[in-house]
């Protein structure tokens, strides 16, 4: 099962309780009806990004979606909080990327999505065989990377919030989810990550019970 379709959301909530600002967030996000299921950071060759809007259309209430998340909270009053999901794409159709997540305190929305978009192509650099000063900042090996001809495109979604003057849970929340998918490479799509086995041909070997009649 190949994811064939994504999209990115973000959100920030509010509540005196830890678990339900993380709701919240998830509301804002758009994908607190899901059962979430986070997952390890590649961005699967051939994989479509899609709006959030037609992205959550094909998702069902109670579905299990995957998806690369980063989280962050605070009950301290006024403490900055942010959380990012950083994408490297690379020139090849046929060679995966990735995605990297990074959620600190103390840093803009800015800082922290240049660091986790650094990360990310920092990774697919080192897979690529890309030769780079890690000591540069991200603006110089950002150019030095698709410069390469090797990495074709770098971008973060972000979402940074300020702690409740009154001390409520804030939560933030950043999210690749994965919303369509396909079987094997190159076969059609299919809706959401659950795929029926109902309808699978079986060979001519296996016998239905159900269907088929016992001889005494």
């Amino acid at each position: 099962m190949i994811p064939s379709k994504i999209f990115f959301t973000k959100g920030v909530g509010r509540h005196k309780d830890y678990l339900a600002s993380f709701e919240l967030a998830l509301r804002e996000a758009g994908i607190a009806s899901q059962n979430l299921v986070t997952v390890s950071s590649i961005f699967p060759a051939g994989c479509k990004r899609v709006t959030k809007e037609e992205g959550t259309k094909s998702l069902t209430p109670g579905q299990i979606t995957f998806c690369v998340m980063a989280r962050n909270a605070t009950n301290e009053p006024n403490r900055l909080i942010a959380a990012s999901i950083g994408v490297a794409l690379p020139a090849d159709a046929g060679q995966y990327g990735y995605l990297s997540e990074h959620h600190p305190f103390g840093e803009t929305e800015q800082k922290c999505g240049d660091y986790a978009e650094d990360l990310a192509a920092t990774m697919l650099a080192t897979t690529l065989g890309i030769e780079f000063d890690s000591a540069t900042s991200w603006d110089e090996r950002e150019q030095q990377y698709k410069m390469s001809g090797k990495i074709v495109k770098t971008f973060n979604v972000s979402q940074s919030a300020i702690g409740d003057k009154d001390g409520l849970w804030t939560t933030v929340v950043a999210c690749a989810v994965f919303c369509e998918y396909a079987i094997l490479p190159n076969s059609p799509a299919v809706p959401g990550p659950v795929i029926s086995l109902m309808n699978v041909p079986q060979p001519p070997s296996v016998v239905d019970p159900t269907t088929t009649p016992v001889t005494p």
